[in-house]
């Protein structure tokens, strides 16, 4: 006797959704580079961590809703990932051919 097992498969993103969180993702990665670059910038550490929280917040929402694993807890707007787990986060999209 054969078994046939139905996945339930995950209903795709809405591509509108993903696009603006790809574009999101890149203007936050741009803005990030601009703080880091220029010493002018006025409160630049509180600016930059500001900044890296909303990309780290962004890109666990971009993960989700890519159905990749990312740490089950949401990050608070004062939170920021550590570096190793923003990494594995962007190169799992990233292999997912998303791009920003």
């Amino acid at each position: 006797m054969a078994w046939t097992f139905l996945a339930r498969q995950r209903p795709a993103p809405d591509p509108l959704v993903t696009l603006r969180l790809q574009t999101r993702l890149g203007e936050l990665a741009t803005e990030l580079r601009r703080v880091e670059q220029d010493p002018d910038v006025y409160a630049r550490a509180h600016h930059w961590f500001a900044v890296q929280g909303a990309y780290d917040a962004l890109l666990r929402e971009a993960c989700r809703l890519a159905g990749l694993p990312a740490e089950s807890a949401p990050l608070r707007a004062d939170e920021r990932a550590g570096a190793a787990e923003r990494l594995r986060e962007e190169l799992e999209l990233s292999s997912r051919g998303w791009s920003w």
